[in-house]
């Protein structure tokens, strides 16, 4: 049976056991259920998240490698009345915060007052003294904010932590959502829970405001993918319509930011940071940061670039400033705070110091302005009577001697929230984490938010990177909720065809991802085919292992290693390896997972689970052939995907010349191979093999494998979809349908380029056909390669002066 814990405030039911209101329909919906349909729906929610592709890293695992999203499957219910106060609370506390950047940043007259302590805002690394007396464009230093809420014992709502920085949880709240009211859909609709969307929609039109004529629309800043929430990066920049940026993506000319994009550089007059202010700018701030934007602080300065938040925000979230709060608020607001905080006290003060270290076994001890204190507070706030006495030691002489690095605060008590474990509901302490984000029409506040639940039941903070679970949270209305669907648009919408200028880092994930693709098709199709012979008892694979090892595919120059070279290709560590190329591939594809198909990704992620899996079985040559059959079936899907789903601009068309140009050399390095004036019957049908192409040439000829023949198809025939003409001339298509600079004329260098190449491939002749003429082609083509990226891949011009 469900029970409070002594002592804790809980969600569902009361210090009786007995079920709050708002609850129990809800729990009446589960029961009707039953606890195997309700496991299923559960299931289903788990596994739209594992097709959405939801994740995040955890920095402590050995390679920091992506997680799937764990879904606590109960929804957190917040009551109209408790959700009318908390937003009341969020709305004063975000003026609050606001009010103090403006005033820290600004004339400073808070410290004058004696309201805040001076060293309690310059010993933060987050107060950036470049940023003084530089207002910030839009007028505001806080875009998007959020809280962090607990609730105490007797069920009042209070402030963990203020996150002013860059907070993340938005996008995952949405995709918790996006689940749960699939999974749940009678249940959810039977509830007059608040909707998300209009949320993001109203933040979106006041980012998109700051966009200035034609320019390259707003842009969201992300460290990379190898950030903990990268991917709630790349689904707010897709949910939002927003471009998704590194910092070497972006530029500064003349004191304005500039995106490179494979048109040359367009302005952008909106940044969303998702980047720490510090490593913004290597110029003026972080001297070591390779995230940020050389000039960026000085386009801010000039007024040319709107960045949300505003540089230096980040000082909003220091624990050293929580203890002076509530007078600031009497003084700003003359209010009490609604929401207030957990106690704290600031050790840069003498009587709070003292009072620290005389109570430190009754407080949680925390960094005053970062997160940890290596070697002293390794994982960030600590409860000190649960330190050992020689941890405790050297924290006492470290509050000593530098206090203004530490606070105390309250110990604090999560109140809990029922979770699904095992068929049965259990209590679990939560945090819960509320959003406010600038709109044309003020602050908005997101009804919902993103709900931690924290695995042991004793737990004191709750974070993702320490096991935590994450739960949808619905904000119950006393009134019908309107579906955001039928709502009719504020103003009619002008049709666009365009998604604007391809940044030059996504055309070049784009062109390689299809190269690894292509790469990986192609040494399937040389592992299916010796594994084939090796089956059929041909002893002739020599040329098969051969092209192997040169690829890089397997260690072993040799024949007799048959077996082990195509298990070796199929599941070894050799940079031409499968797992290697499929890795490759799902790096360039994360890396721009903002635009790139879901279906596409997931396909890419299935491959390689199948690859990992099935390489720890004992490999018969039956067994590789089978596995590679399936893998070259996956890779099919992906290229189903792309041709269906991606639309026929720009990134589909660099998507399309990686694949051509890939496929092109790989077509005439395995002619050299298979084709050569050495060739046989047998190497020749292993080359049509490979080309997929022995159907087409029994049809036309009666007899067997001819090396004239063969080679007019594989490298002339323009009908021919696998043929090294048909790919150039593909190659032509789409080079001459991409931007040119003025000074290129009509035609680009890489227009020319291709059609030189293909005119000689159609002027080949079969019968006197030579390995230094195809390598020759080969050579040009990694030629073309070449040109392609020095185009497209760099800055190719200066921001036009005309631009203002």
């Amino acid at each position: 049976m469900y029970r409070a814990q002594p002592g804790l405030y809980d969600e569902m039911v009361d210090a009786e056991g007995a079920v709050r209101p708002h609850w129990r329909a809800l729990l009446d919906r589960f029961d009707a259920l039953g606890p195997e349909a309700l496991n299923n729906r559960f299931e289903a929610a788990d596994r739209h998240l594992k097709e959405s592709g939801v994740s995040f890293r955890v920095y402590s695992d050995a390679d920091a490698t992506e997680r799937p999203w764990p879904l606590s499957h109960m929804p957190l219910l917040i009551s109209a009345e408790d959700w009318k106060h908390i937003k009341s609370g969020v709305l004063q506390r975000v003026e609050l915060i606001e009010a103090l950047l403006a005033d820290v940043y600004g004339p400073q007259q808070f410290i004058k007052d004696g309201l805040l302590p001076a060293s309690a805002i310059a010993g933060s690394p987050e107060f950036l003294r470049p940023m003084v007396g530089v207002p910030p464009v839009g007028g505001r230093y806080l875009a998007f904010y959020a809280i962090d809420l607990g609730r105490s014992p007797s069920g009042d709502w209070w402030v963990i932590r203020d996150r002013a920085q860059g907070p993340s949880g938005a996008g995952y709240a949405q995709e918790n959502r996006n689940a749960m009211s699939r999974a749940l859909s009678d249940v959810y609709r039977g509830f007059n829970v608040e909707r998300l969307g209009s949320f993001f929609e109203a933040y979106r039109g006041w980012m998109s405001s700051f966009r200035t004529g034609d320019d390259a629309g707003t842009c969201l800043l992300t460290p990379g993918r190898l950030n903990e929430t990268f991917f709630e990066h790349a689904f707010l920049a897709r949910h939002l319509g927003f471009r998704l940026v590194e910092g070497q993506d972006l530029t500064v000319r003349n004191q304005q930011v500039f995106l490179r994009t494979i048109a040359g550089l367009r302005r952008i007059g909106a940044l969303w940071r998702r980047v720490d202010s510090d490593f913004c700018d290597p110029l003026e701030l972080n001297q070591r940061s390779q995230l940020g934007v050389p000039g960026l602080v000085q386009a801010v300065r000039q007024g040319n670039v709107m960045v949300a938040n505003a540089l230096g925000s980040g000082l909003g979230e220091a624990f050293a400033l929580m203890g002076f709060l509530p007078a600031l608020a009497k003084k700003v607001m003359d209010q009490s705070l609604l929401l207030p905080n957990v106690a704290t006290w600031w050790c840069g003060q003498e009587t709070e110091r003292r009072y620290v270290l005389d109570n430190l076994d009754r407080l949680v001890v925390a960094p005053a302005f970062v997160s940890r204190l290596p070697g002293i507070l390794d994982h960030g706030p600590t409860v000190v009577a649960e330190m050992d006495p020689g941890a405790r030691a050297a924290l006492v002489e470290a509050i000593e001697r530098r206090g203004v690095d530490f606070v105390g605060q309250e110990v604090v008590k999560l109140s809990t929230t029922p979770v699904w474990t095992k068929g049965t509901l259990e209590p679990r302490p939560f945090e819960l984490r509320v959003f406010v984000a600038a709109t044309a029409d003020g602050w908005n506040v997101m009804p919902g938010g993103f709900g931690l639940i924290g695995d042991r039941i004793d737990a004191r903070a709750v974070s993702m990177q320490q096991g935590a679970r994450s739960c949808d949270v619905w904000v119950l209305s006393d009134s019908r909720v309107a579906d955001p669907s039928h709502l009719a648009p504020a103003r009619e919408v002008t049709i666009r065809r365009s998604t604007g200028a391809l940044p030059s880092r996504a055309a070049d994930n784009l062109f390689w991802l299809a190269r690894y693709l292509e790469r990986t098709e192609a040494t399937l199709r040389i592992v299916r085919s010796m594994a084939a012979l090796l089956v059929e008892e041909r002893s002739d694979i020599s040329a098969l292992v051969d092209i192997l090892f040169k690829w890089g595919a397997s260690p072993q120059p040799y024949p007799t290693a048959g077996d082990a070279a195509a298990a070796q290709a199929l599941f070894g560590t050799g940079p031409g390896a499968i797992p290697a190329l499929i890795r490759a591939a799902r790096n360039a594809a994360a890396a721009i997972r903002d635009r790139f198909p879901r279906d596409t990704l997931q396909a890419l992620d299935d491959l390689n689970a199948f690859i990992v899996s099935t390489a720890q079985v004992q490999a018969t040559t039956a067994y590789v052939l089978d596995k590679a059959n399936t893998a070259l079936r996956i890779i099919a899907a992906v290229a189903g995907f792309q041709n269906e789903n991606m639309n026929r601009l720009s990134g589909w068309r660099f998507f399309q010349l990686g694949h051509r140009i890939e496929r092109a050399i790989n077509t005439c390095r395995t002619v050299r191979q298979f084709g050569g004036e050495a060739s046989t019957p047998d190497t020749l049908d292993t080359l049509l093999e490979w080309c997929e192409s022995q159907r087409t040439y029994r049809v036309r000829y009666l007899h067997g494998a001819s090396r004239g023949p063969v080679l007019d198809l594989i490298l002339i025939d323009e009908s021919n979809p696998r043929s090294l003409a048909f790919s150039i001339a593909d190659i032509v298509t789409h080079t001459l349908a991409m931007p040119r600079t003025p000074n290129e004329g009509d035609v680009s260098s890489a227009t020319s380029m291709a059609q030189e190449l293909l005119n000689e491939v159609r002027a080949f002749d079969v019968a006197k056909l030579g390995n230094e003429q195809l390598l020759a082609c080969e050579n040009g083509l990694m030629r073309l390669s070449n040109e392609i990226s020095q185009l497209y891949f760099t800055v190719r011009e200066p921001a036009p002066a005309s631009v203002s």
